[in-house]
């Protein structure tokens, strides 16, 4: 959070508040964890081995697979570029399934098609979102491959798995990686030390890195994340959750406004509505925290904002008109998108010649 961002904030999960801090400040405790870490690299690098020499041995379905992932813990804005992307692939005439893991749905029965108003205290809010925004299939489950097998099941010709870069189980045709162009890789250390999940040499592995640009203050040379294109989250209407009426963000500039969100970079959140003028007191809850009427109330009759992962998790809710959601948006320029999109068709192509 910026120190000259006039916010007040709180946080009601101190975990991931320590967290962050100990991941993408300075904190000399990190290197207490660095032992873990090492064991942590010690038994990511087996699990690979393990695959690349065909002792755990990946599925290949049936159609082309695309994953979009990132290295880090913590939201990068990848979720809004799958929403994107999924759009995008449908305008050309491909019919998209996007699996999704469905983390901390509390369905007992795994797959789940997912629609825009499947609970999401059981498939889960990032799926039930994708639902809601993009013109495809949705499945969620916690096994990538049972997922792909349910998608085409259902008719896709491709599958975009949203997140999974280190499900290897499921061979891909094409792998994204998404970083947050502000936080970048953190202190560039593994969990539990750092917030990778996999060192910042799988980078080069993948087909294309892609980097949120959050901040345009960062320049190339700043930047330890080599990206190949760059997009940018823009935030646009407001709607309401009770009624669904629209209205423009701008229409709350220089007034005083509640904010309520559980997700993975709550701060590019509460920052961004603070550049678009907005006077932010924040609550921010746990990544994908399940948000209660209490957590939504403050006394006073100030419009309540929130991010549309969260809001789908409010349906339910009793919800009066002073409750919003904020429409997020990927943006890319017309090079970058030509790019990402060229870059996923040519596998898809490939994997067409060799069926």
């Amino acid at each position: 959070m910026s120190e000259t961002s006039d916010l007040r904030v709180a946080h009601i999960m101190s975990l991931d508040t320590t967290l962050q801090s100990l991941w993408y400040g300075k904190s000399r405790v990190a290197w207490l964890l660095l032992p873990l870490s090492w064991l942590y690299a010690v038994v990511i690098s087996i699990r690979k081995t393990l695959y690349r020499v065909g002792i755990l041995r990946s599925v290949k379905v049936s159609r082309p697979v695309i994953v979009v992932g990132n290295i880090s813990v913590g939201g990068t804005g990848k979720t809004p570029l799958v929403i994107w992307l999924a759009k995008k692939l449908e305008e050309k005439g491909y019919k998209v399934a996007v699996i999704a893991r469905g983390y901390r749905g509390k369905a007992t029965v795994w797959p789940q098609l997912v629609t825009s108003e499947s609970d999401p205290h059981l498939v889960g809010d990032e799926p039930v979102l994708i639902a809601q925004q993009a013109n495809c299939i949705v499945i969620a489950g916690p096994d990538r491959v049972a997922s792909a097998k349910l998608a085409i099941e259902s008719g896709a010709d491709i599958v975009i798995s949203d997140d999974g870069l280190q499900h290897y189980r499921l061979r891909r045709d094409c792998e994204i990686a998404v970083v947050d162009g502000s936080r970048q890789l953190g202190n560039g250390h593994l969990l539990p030390a750092g917030p990778l999940r996999e060192a910042g040499s799988r980078l080069k592995e993948v087909d294309i890195v892609i980097v949120n640009q959050r901040d345009a203050n960062i320049s190339d040379s700043q930047s330890s994340v080599r990206a190949d294109i760059t997009f940018r989250i823009a935030l646009r209407n407001l709607r309401s959750i009770k009624t669904r009426d629209v209205r423009p963000l701008e229409s709350l500039r220089d007034q005083q406004v509640h904010v309520v969100t559980g997700i993975g970079n709550p701060e590019s959140f509460v920052n961004a509505l603070s550049a678009q003028g907005l006077k932010v007191s924040a609550r921010i809850l746990r990544d994908h925290a399940h948000i209660q009427q209490h957590d939504l109330q403050f006394g006073d009759q100030l419009p309540v904002l929130m991010t549309a992962k969260d809001a789908v998790k409010c349906r339910k809710l009793y919800l009066d008109d002073r409750y919003w959601a904020v429409d997020a948006d990927a943006m890319l320029n017309d090079i970058a998108a030509d790019k990402l999109i060229n870059c996923i068709e040519a596998p898809i192509k490939n994997f067409r010649s060799e069926s």
